[in-house]
């Protein structure tokens, strides 16, 4: 099992700056990648950024691409997302979330999640 604990949410102005983190514990050797998820209210969850966790490689969505950035810090286990120049729309509980299946997308272990406002 792996367990993940999210941190750093919060409201910010639009066109600020938020860092949110992402802890992982347990069998953390197990962690393929991890990555970032968001749902806003009434829409569905989408994915916002991942980083494989040996090589670092990292994805991101289109609608966060040159204003988010993902970073890991395998000593601590711990993922950032550093979220610039964010936007209202950006507003949405962001989820922490680990997978451990090269082979597949699917995400095993999932954070409680962390809020995110951003004010117009």
């Amino acid at each position: 099992q792996v367990q993940l604990v999210e941190s750093g949410g919060g409201l910010v102005q639009a066109g600020g700056s938020l860092r949110v983190s992402c802890a992982a514990s347990g069998r953390t050797f197990s962690m393929y990648a991890m990555g970032w998820f968001r749902q806003a209210p009434g829409k569905e969850r989408e994915f916002v950024a991942a980083i494989n966790w040996s090589g670092g490689s990292t994805y991101y969505a289109d609608s966060v691409k040159g204003r988010f950035t993902l970073s890991r810090d395998n000593a601590k286990n711990t993922m950032y997302l550093q979220m610039n120049s964010l936007k209202p729309e950006d507003t949405a509980i962001y989820y922490c979330a680990a997978r451990t299946r090269p082979a597949t997308l699917a995400y095993d272990y999932w954070g409680q999640g962390t809020q995110v406002t951003v004010s117009s």
